[in-house]
């Protein structure tokens, strides 16, 4: 072979061998991820949450209703799930039964974008555009994108909020809520989908429930302001997802984009946020699923995160 060919021939090669395993292994490699947060009061048991994110179901995806539904078996004290939680219209039920094991649990939701809205195929560069540009979703500087999303196909969300709520999970959207885990009263505040301009911080605004033994703070999508304002009134721990964790990701290095205005160093895991002399955990789901348009995930595997909470040194 001549070496005019063999260069290109050869980087033609490598990138369909990393799209057939970003395509075909990684996408549905689910992990668990297990880290540490200290939020407790002192003395306190350690308490364990589990966090899903971004399923993304899409009728006949088997094998991530199993992997959900074997999530059970971690036996948490508590679920939160932070939205995205379908990619078809058609996949309510799927995404009830996946998550069936686990509404057995104590359990709050948010919901995002893709609850609310069918996926439409887009072309993966505009998240790089978005990224230089700043705007996100509906979250255009010039504000010329919050008349609101126009021409979407609108998913059955009302039957997946009925499955939770009846399921005895806590719906945060823009409100607070409370649940009695073992023996800690644990106050939520929520906002419902800063991404599609859906969030209304002034509804929830005051800061946590100082009766409480720990406030938690949910979101689907982290954006900025809406960081700023849980930090600077004292949430300890605020959990969020949306980002996919870069979701195409370059190894060493970490992602590209991010899908809303959060930095990539903080596109996924564990992290803290500044505001207002506050300083807050914060932690990013990478989500376990994909839109269904783009089921692709390299060097960010899909995943659910077990957070034990402990007391505070």
């Amino acid at each position: 072979m001549r070496p005019l060919y063999a260069v290109p021939l050869g980087i033609a090669a490598t990138g369909a061998a990393c799209f057939a395993y970003a395509a075909g292994y990684e996408v549905r490699a689910f992990r668990l991820r297990r880290i540490e947060v200290p939020v407790l009061p002192r003395g306190a048991r350690p308490l364990r949450v589990l966090q899903v994110s971004d399923i993304h179901m899409v009728s006949g995806q088997r094998r991530k209703q199993r992997w959900l539904q074997s999530l059970a078996s971690l036996r948490p004290d508590l679920v939160v799930n932070t939205g995205d939680n379908l990619s078809d219209p058609e996949a309510v039920p799927e995404a009830l039964d996946a998550l069936g094991p686990l509404l057995e649990f104590p359990g709050a939701y948010v919901f995002g974008s893709n609850d609310y809205y069918g996926p439409v195929a887009k072309n993966p560069l505009r998240y790089i555009g978005a990224r230089l540009s700043g705007d996100h979703g509906l979250n255009a500087a010039d504000g010329s994108a919050r008349r609101g999303v126009s021409g979407a196909v609108h998913n059955p969300w009302g039957q997946l909020r009925d499955g939770f709520d009846s399921a005895g999970w806590l719906n945060l959207t823009n409100t607070r809520g409370r649940l009695k885990v073992r023996d800690l009263e644990i106050a939520f505040t929520g906002l419902d989908d800063p991404h599609i301009r859906r969030d209304r911080y002034n509804e929830v605004a005051g800061g946590p429930d100082t009766s409480a033994d720990l406030a938690l703070a949910v979101v689907h999508a982290p954006y900025l302001r809406v960081l700023d304002a849980f930090t600077a009134d004292g949430y300890p721990l605020v959990l969020a997802g949306h980002t996919h964790g870069g979701q195409v990701c370059v190894p060493f290095y970490g992602a590209l984009v991010t899908n809303c205005d959060i930095d990539p160093d903080r596109v996924k895991g564990l992290s803290t946020h500044t505001a207002g002399g506050h300083t807050s955990y914060l932690h990013v789901s990478a989500g376990c699923g994909t839109n269904r348009y783009t089921p692709i995930r390299f060097a960010c595997p899909p995943e659910a995160t077990l957070l034990t909470l402990v007391p505070r040194p």
